[in-house]
């Protein structure tokens, strides 16, 4: 296959598997019970023609499909609608939302990618010592903990040390900019650990297989019967021809936990695009929810479609 040819099959399929995404996403939040209009918790005593009124205000009297055709119009523009909850333009609510999520998605993505690999080595290469097995059980445990459960942990373990809930301090009323960045950078601890201890144990276990396969290769044996120092054999042969499965794990990850990190802004309260989508969720905001779910899409897709292109010019077998 034609380098071309892949990277024009690649992208039609990506692009695709958007399309699909998007329109499931708009089917999907429609059969859940209740709307916006009927969550008025906020008016619990609502006149019919106050129902009617934010129908029509919204757009939910039109019928299914011709909410759908407005969407992809919309979608066409580059509008992502107005959000039903505070009447603000989706992309604003999210650019603001998202902004908040990277730097605390990206500390934790660095944490586990560099000692996650480290340690995936470190236990290939001393395989069947007490080495391998603590780190492989470490590694398992970190992996199977669930989310949330490992968040709650960390805030019973450091309440009173470091902060447990917000992105800042809101005593600090126009702090000094070097106390504004220690400020967040003691609310975002916590958070990114969770993220990162939790990738930690599937970074250690997938380079841990992806090593052991290319440790036992021949061309490994060779440099060790040559008298290769064991970091040379490591760098240069076994984790160089090991970086295939290791690129796939580390796409995957990044557009994973930008949704993944709903359930810990949530026990954080980090004002993040998941706690976006969790406030989004209890008021039945189904543009806030479309849009969301669109950039979260897009990002897992976007990052598998990198991942494609990296093992385009990684393996050679793929041009064949």
């Amino acid at each position: 296959m034609r380098g071309a040819d892949y990277v024009i099959k690649r992208v039609a399929f990506a692009i695709v598997t958007v399309f699909v995404a998007l329109t499931i996403n708009f089917a999907l939040f429609r059969l859940a019970p209740g709307t916006a209009v009927t969550n008025l918790a906020r008016v619990p005593h609502a006149t019919q023609e106050l129902r009617d009124s934010l129908k029509q205000q919204f757009g939910l009297d039109k019928s299914k499909g011709e909410q759908y055709v407005i969407y992809l119009k919309q979608l066409a523009h580059g509008n992502l609608g107005v959000s039903f909850a505070n009447q603000q333009p989706v992309s604003h609510n999210l650019w603001v939302a998202l902004k908040n999520t990277l730097p605390m998605v990206i500390l934790g993505t660095i944490f586990a990618v560099v000692f996650g690999t480290l340690t995936g080595v470190i236990a290939a290469w001393r395989r069947g010592t007490g080495v391998e097995a603590a780190t492989v059980t470490s590694a398992l445990g970190f992996y199977s903990m669930p989310t949330h459960w490992l968040g709650l942990m960390l805030v019973i373990l450091f309440t009173g040390i470091l902060p447990t809930g917000g992105m800042t301090n809101d005593f600090l009323i126009n702090p000094p900019f070097w106390t504004h960045v220690r400020d967040l950078a003691s609310h975002i601890v916590l958070p990114s650990l969770t993220l990162g201890l939790v990738l930690y144990g599937e970074y250690t276990l997938i380079v841990r297989s992806a090593m052991l396969e290319t440790l036992g290769e021949d061309y490994v044996l060779t440099a060790r019967a040559k008298g290769l120092k064991p970091w040379t054999i490591v760098r240069k042969h076994a984790l160089r021809n090991a970086m295939l499965p290791i690129v796939t794990l580390v796409a995957l990850s990044l557009g994973y936990i930008v949704a993944g990190a709903i359930l810990i802004e949530t026990v954080f309260s980090w004002p993040g695009i998941g706690r976006a989508v969790y406030e989004a969720v209890l008021q039945r905001d189904y543009p806030m929810l479309q849009g969301a779910f669109l950039v979260l899409t897009i990002s897992v897709v976007a990052f598998n479609l990198l991942a494609d292109l990296f093992y385009f010019k990684l393996d050679p077998r793929i041009t064949t």
